[in-house]
């Protein structure tokens, strides 16, 4: 194995023949591709991506097998990269381990690094789903607390209907420990930031831009989510009760912790 991700040939442009599509061999031995737009996952509209993993497809076989393909290609990353570390796993392996062509790969993922965080952007798309859901008369932190903890209810189910719990643990370890990863994390969580406070922003019916609340609440919010994941990652405990207990643990600790007294506890 190389350190290196291997020179490749981009996917014929939009409107050219699909090599992968069901019904179609492939000459690469490559199983069902997204679509024939060749454009990434994250670089085409969302009519044209397949689900989020652990969301049921809208459509028939075909859209099943494209689901089944893009979760497999999941699994099999995450373990080649927690097995032998995400330098040194290619794209070539990924694919093969999955018996697909290094361009069906590149159908559902632009890189290495989209795949890792894939199952993580599906947690994060379902809490901001419950935060949108939540009642107008619950204040900021509040809404924020009761929708990450009713997006548990229903996300270990999810996450296990692509990769086990237990994987899930060991691709956060390895975000944890690989450089480029954590940069990357943090890249991430910054955007989801920005998004979390505009959305508090437009509840609140306040401005951002002039209106710092918002972005304050978050990033409280966020370093207290951030500190819950690396205690739950650093555990032995992997199951979803155990990051439910630890999150209401912390988030409880907000308040207290920027307002009470420490000194003599």
């Amino acid at each position: 194995m190389t350190p290196s991700t291997p020179q490749v040939t981009r996917p014929e442009p939009a409107g050219a023949p699909d090599p992968d599509a069901v019904g179609t061999p492939d000459p690469d031995g490559g199983e069902a591709a997204l679509s024939a737009s060749g454009a990434p996952a994250s670089a085409r509209p969302a009519s044209a991506r397949p689900a989020s993993p652990g969301t049921a497809p809208a459509g028939g076989l075909r859209e099943r097998k494209k689901q089944r393909t893009r979760d497999a290609l999941i699994r099999s990353a995450l373990e080649l990269f927690t097995a032998h570390g995400y330098e040194e796993t290619t794209i070539d392996e990924i694919a093969e381990a999955v018996d697909v062509s290094q361009r069906t790969f590149f159908r559902y993922f632009a890189s290495k690094e989209e795949v890792v965080f894939a199952v993580h952007e599906m947690v994060e798309a379902r809490f901001a789903e419950e935060l949108e859901r939540r009642p107008e008369g619950e204040a900021p932190l509040e809404a924020l607390h009761n929708a990450v903890m009713s997006s548990w209810d229903d996300i270990g189910g999810a996450i296990q209907s692509v990769i086990p719990l237990e994987l899930h643990m060991r691709t956060y370890q390895m975000i944890e420990s690989t450089p480029a990863l954590v940069s990357a994390h943090w890249r991430r969580y910054a955007i989801l930031e920005e998004q979390i406070a505009r959305l508090i922003a437009r509840r609140e019916g306040v401005d951002v831009a002039t209106d710092p609340r918002p972005r304050v609440v978050v990033a409280a919010f966020s370093g207290v989510m951030r500190v819950a994941g690396k205690v739950w990652g650093e555990g032995e405990d992997v199951s979803v009760e155990s990051i439910r207990e630890i999150t209401e643990e912390y988030l409880a600790q907000i308040v207290p912790a920027v307002s009470g007294e420490w000194r003599g506890r």
